[in-house]
């Protein structure tokens, strides 16, 4: 079978090569279909060129599986503190695909980001498609690749997606998404979900405050925590210690569907490598391909750590736990440049899962601790942008 590069001359057409002067027409037009080709595969995961063919087959295949949500844990990109990003896809069977709720860094009223920059909402709402693959935004040409859309080209998304769900819960985030938005719109201040005005802030209303928001008092899940962190108004200090963080988040949500009987699994969307894309708007400019790709780290010892393998019980338990109950790995294939199931396992249940993470985190953090050679308990996460041992499945589905 050709490849896409490949052309096929019929035999009838042979007879050219008799004709003077028609050879040389012919070697060029081939010549620059493959250059276009070659340059078109170079463009892919650059903000507004070529994506992966197949994103509408491995949409389809994934949601053969009936889940009803999926909690997204975008990776840090920078070599301190990466708290990462957190965003919700809730399924759609009208458009046959899911809509990923995402709060919108730029919507913080900052006189900086007024223009050239999306801050119609403070809650963005596009298909998960977009989110995670595509190279061009429903929402504009200020939208801010890597972030509102085409996450995979900047950095690794874990899924963790939920089963069972009830249809009207599903709808009440939906609804209390609308009334942040609301709220933004009107400028709304001092909300049972926020003290002050309600604007994007990287420390008090931020993504993981605004999806832990809905399920706590839209859904009403009263045993959430959804912390506030607090602004000493002298100083604008903001009190760290008290934001919501993504990982932190995504740990409240697991243990609170776990306790819902809802069940659970995890898909690992691998990161791109090979995105030469630079975004504009920061000062320092860096390709996606050579940006840190860190799992998003708790508070901890870590937070604070630049380089090297997490060593603290949080983030390590996190790691176990999602690798424990992780089904997929999803991946651009390098030479094809198409999406694929790069490796597949049986996922554990959540109780299984926890409780193997807990012993094997506990284990590792003391080991680590005393500075000694050991043999870690748990599957660590890779901090390469390439995540080579992130999802290290076997062909038997072995469950460590």
């Amino acid at each position: 079978m050709p490849t896409p590069f490949e052309i096929s001359i019929p035999a009838s057409a042979m007879g050219w090569r008799r004709r003077a002067g028609m050879t040389a027409s012919v070697c060029c037009v081939m010549t620059a279909f493959v250059f276009a080709a070659e340059v078109a595969i170079a463009d892919l995961g650059n903000r507004g060129g070529p994506e992966p063919s197949n994103i509408d087959g491995i949409t389809e295949l994934l949601r053969q599986d009936p889940y009803d949500m999926e909690l997204l844990i975008s990776f840090g990109t920078s070599t301190g503190g990466s708290a990462g990003h957190l965003a919700l896809g809730i399924r759609d069977e009208v458009s046959g695909d899911d809509r990923v709720y995402s709060a919108n860094f730029y919507a913080d009223r900052a006189r900086k980001h007024e223009i050239g920059f999306y801050t119609d909402d403070l809650m963005i709402s596009v298909p998960k498609k977009e989110y995670l693959f595509k190279t061009v935004s429903s929402l504009g040409e200020t939208a801010a690749f890597g972030l509102d859309f085409g996450e995979i080209y900047k950095r690794s998304v874990i899924g963790v997606r939920v089963y069972g769900v009830p249809a009207e819960e599903k709808e009440a985030v939906r609804a209390y998404f609308r009334r942040i938005n609301a709220d933004f719109h009107h400028q709304v201040k001092n909300t049972e979900y926020h003290d002050g005005e309600i604007k994007y802030d990287y420390m008090r209303l931020n993504c993981a405050k605004t999806i832990g928001s809905a399920f706590k008092f839209g859904v009403g899940y009263e045993n959430l925590e959804v912390t506030s962190a607090k602004l000493l108004t002298r100083r604008r200090i903001v009190v760290a210690a008290k934001a919501n963080i993504p990982t932190e988040m995504a740990m409240k949500l697991i243990r609170e569907w776990n306790r819902r009987g809802y069940g659970m699994d995890v898909v690992l969307y691998k990161k791109y490598g090979g995105s030469t894309h630079v975004d504009p708007n920061e000062e320092e400019k860096v390709a996606f391909k050579d940006l840190p790709n860190r799992f998003p780290s708790v508070l901890s010892r870590d937070f604070r750590r630049k380089a090297g393998a997490y060593e603290d019980f949080d983030n390590l338990f996190a790691m176990y736990l999602l690798y424990n109950m992780g089904k997929y790995s999803v991946r651009v294939n390098e030479q094809t440049h198409r999406l694929e199931i790069e490796k597949e396992k049986i996922p554990m249940a959540y109780p299984e899962a926890a409780e193997l993470a807990t012993r094997s985190a506990r284990s590792d953090s003391k080991n680590f601790l005393l500075r000694l050679p050991f043999l870690p308990l748990g599957t660590m996460f890779g901090e390469a942008a390439d995540n080579t041992h992130l999802y290290n499945f076997t062909s038997e589905g072995d469950n460590k």
